[in-house]
């Protein structure tokens, strides 16, 4: 290994590259063809300490208080309008926040004394578009960032950066004649060439169709474990940020709601906005009496809730199974909707209880089947006072 090209990272950062080609990993990307592994960067901690911002009289982010740890894929879940991206732009440093601080590994780039600019703060940013040049070579695109090289050696990094995603072969092509897929391969080299401390991605997915979608988030995936980059990930989509994030923080109305592991948030949502995030529910209002609390479904254990409060039950769409009449609670199909490998059908259950909502493999409930019974998976039960 050597140390090379310091210049080209940020001030107080340094590099490494793989000077022996031949030990390099081999990895298939999409297409098949090979190609070098992710150059090593010194991961940074970025913290997010009680920032606000404000859009005239708008108040989008309300005291958020975060950590991204070296090392690993932090994904910003949350609703249009959270405030995910624009925490995204903060700490990239294309806005200034209102109040609070921005800390990357222990220094402060960005609080009520100072704001460093941009491309003083070796942090990346992947925009949603893709924001490719459309009159410059695939190359040149990713070489742009690299500004304290001279163009011999900023085109040498630039081709590594490009034969690190499988894109080599398109260095001189023009954005307009690759696919989407590969649009967003040449956007990761270009983010990733100048070896970040930190890479932001807004939203990188949202623009490739669903087949490709999946093919692309584990190859990219791969190449931000080799480069071992923090990853900052802003998605609206609960299954994507699963898929990619080793840590999970949720958002809304420009608060943090919970942050955790994929399976902390699914198991132990924090309310009842959480459990609705990451998987279809029915919900039904009720009050506990004797540590119970009745549903169209059946009693519901609420032990650790006091006598008299005002619940809300949440029940998963996937835990609410279809059983012949004498089996389970009574209810009536009013719908049912094929989708392949499972079934959505909607129930009408008796006294005034509305509607249940079921997810359920295709072909195990029979075709014309009208009047069955519910029973419920006590693990896809959650209850919230009201």
């Amino acid at each position: 290994y050597r140390v090379s090209d310091l210049a080209s990272t940020p001030e107080g950062s340094e590099r490494i590259d793989v000077a022996d080609s031949k030990s390099s990993l081999k990895l298939a990307p999409l297409g098949g063809a090979s190609r070098r592994t992710a150059g090593v960067t010194f991961a940074a901690r970025l913290v997010f300490d009680d920032i606000h911002h404000h859009y005239g009289k708008r108040h989008i982010l309300k005291g958020l208080s975060l950590q991204a740890e070296p090392g690993e894929v932090l994904c910003l879940l949350g609703p249009s309008g959270s405030g995910k991206t624009t925490l995204l732009r903060i700490a990239a440093g294309i806005e200034t926040q209102t109040s609070g601080r921005l800390i990357l590994n222990e220094r402060e780039i960005s609080g009520p004394d100072l704001s460093l600019p941009p491309e003083k703060r070796g942090i990346g940013l992947m925009f949603q578009d893709f924001a490719l040049f459309p009159h410059l070579t695939i190359v040149d695109n990713v070489r742009f960032g690299l500004t304290q090289l001279s163009r011999k050696d900023g085109r040498g990094e630039a081709m590594v950066a490009l034969e690190r995603v499988g894109m080599a072969h398109h260095a001189m092509s023009y954005p307009h004649l690759l696919s989407g897929g590969e649009q967003q391969r040449v956007a990761l080299a270009r983010a990733l060439a100048p070896r970040p401390g930190v890479l932001l991605m807004d939203e990188p997915f949202s623009g490739l169709d669903s087949r490709l979608k999946d093919a692309v988030r584990i190859e990219t995936l791969a190449i931000l474990r080799e480069a071992r980059a923090t990853a900052i990930v802003v998605t609206h989509d609960a299954e994507e940020a699963m898929r990619l994030g080793d840590r999970i923080a949720l958002l809304r109305n420009g608060r943090l709601v919970q942050t955790g592991t994929a399976e902390d948030l699914y198991h132990r949502p924090a309310d009842l906005f959480a459990a609705g995030f990451f998987s279809e529910i029915n919900v039904f209002a009720s009050e506990v009496h004797n540590g119970l609390a009745m549903t169209p479904l059946g009693p519901v254990k609420s032990p650790e809730i006091a006598e008299g409060a005002a619940v809300s039950v949440a029940v998963r769409h996937s835990g609410v199974g279809i059983v012949e009449p004498d089996r389970g609670s009574p209810a009536r199909i009013v719908a049912r909707r094929f989708l392949g490998m499972e079934e959505h059908v909607t129930l009408a259950v008796p006294d005034g209880g509305g509607r249940v909502e079921a997810r359920v493999r295709a072909g195990d409930v029979p075709a014309g089947a009208r009047e069955v019974g519910l029973v419920v998976n006590e693990k896809d039960i959650l209850v919230f006072e009201s």
